[in-house]
């Protein structure tokens, strides 16, 4: 080898163990509903080097990023084998997405990818492009994960490659390692993405969270999380969507709204985790917001608190698609919950709560009234008992 090649080596390994291995620290003190920690999890950065570079010194002497990685982002999460695996939508510098996983002791750092990407199996309509998948540990056995299929609209015209096509895609495994496709969800909505699948049947059916939208972006007149049953999970057709979410006028889901984690099983409730999206002067906002459905029938909203749970903060702002927050993976350890989300379709992080806390922050946190007398209303009762106990 060269003597450049073996400089460049030497500075890349040191550059890419010390930050998979540097140590993560809570942001405290916190504002009480969970703790955001300091660095993200995992970045484009942390891509094993033999992804990007050819490390042959014969056909790559000057050791260059043959193959470059440009962001990890949205990942989906699960428990396995007593590591926190996270499911990374790991885009090119090409902006095709693969996913890969990535593996914690701690969930909180130290975040080491497997060797190799996950290998998809297509259907017989090919993918361009695939990315945000939800990992749910379903009580027929097998671990399904949900993601997006995107190919190009094949009603759009020649001469525009901008129009897209989004579906729901269906695929299960046992190990992470090798997965089955199945079909593509079949709902009356021409489009669907951001679909989780409960993790427990309902009434003998595979129970469905969908978004229905008429267009790739635009929702039109489709929107807000849906729910759905289907007999079958093999060629999963949902003839019937109920909107169980919907997006609301003036509030952080005026534009659409979908589901985030696979919903966590309390004694309240479903625990639901999601994000929501408006439009400002910077273009559209998104956010992660929280909702309880009921034990029984996980369609009911029980407690649905106003406002944001995570809003994108500091250098969260800051990426590819700037001013965004979005999650589709949580893990409960004991009582401890890990949230893991992305901002700006750049990077991934995490914020820890527990249980307690969550359920604590939906069933008391007081729902949106929609207009702002009523808020300052709700704000002055707030301030009213305080000031009484201050006395």
């Amino acid at each position: 080898m060269s003597n450049l090649f073996d400089e460049r080596m030497a500075a890349l390994t040191a550059e890419h163990e010390g930050l998979i291995q540097a140590k993560n620290e809570p942001v405290l003190p916190g504002n009480g509903i969970y703790t955001k920690w300091t660095n993200p999890v995992v970045t484009a950065a942390h891509a094993p080097l033999h992804w990007r570079y050819d490390l042959n010194p014969e056909t790559n002497p000057f050791l260059m990023e043959r193959i470059g990685v440009n962001a990890a982002l949205n990942p989906g999460a699960i428990e396995f084998n007593g590591k926190i695996c996270l499911m990374v939508r790991t885009e090119g510098a090409d902006r095709k997405s693969f996913f890969a996983v990535a593996e914690s002791e701690n969930g909180a750092d130290n975040f080491r990818f497997w060797d190799k990407p996950v290998v998809m199996p297509e259907t017989d309509r090919p993918d361009t492009n695939v990315y945000d998948m939800r990992l749910i540990e379903h009580e027929d056995g097998w671990i399904y994960g949900l993601f997006c299929a995107e190919r190009k609209d094949p009603s759009a015209p020649e001469h525009d490659a901008s129009i897209a096509e989004a579906q729901n895609a269906i695929a299960r495994t046992k190990d992470l390692v090798n997965w089955e496709r199945l079909d593509d969800l079949k709902t009356p909505s021409p489009q669907q993405r951001n679909c989780v699948l409960h993790p427990e049947f309902v009434d003998g059916k595979y129970a469905f969270y969908t978004r229905p939208q008429d267009g790739f972006i635009d929702c039109g007149s489709g929107g807000g999380i849906g729910w759905g049953l289907a007999d079958d999970i093999e060629h999963a057709v949902i003839p019937e969507e109920t909107i169980i979410d919907e997006k609301v006028y003036h509030t952080i889901k005026e534009v659409k709204n979908g589901a985030g984690c696979v919903p966590i099983k309390t004694d309240e409730g479903w625990l639901h985790i999601v994000h929501g999206v408006r439009g400002c002067a910077a273009g559209l906002r998104y956010v992660i917001y929280a909702f309880l459905t009921e034990l029984e029938r996980p369609w009911v909203p029980k407690y649905t608190p106003g406002g944001a749970l995570i809003v994108p903060e500091g250098e969260e702002r800051v990426g590819d698609v700037s001013n965004v927050v979005f999650t589709n993976g949580a893990v409960v350890r004991g009582d401890e919950v890990f949230i893991y989300y992305a901002s700006s379709d750049t990077r991934c992080h995490v914020a820890t709560s527990t249980v307690a806390q969550l359920v604590d922050y939906c069933k008391n946190t007081p729902a949106d009234p929609l207009r702002s007398y009523a808020c300052v209303q709700q704000r002055m009762e707030l301030i009213d008992r305080n000031l009484e106990l201050m006395k």
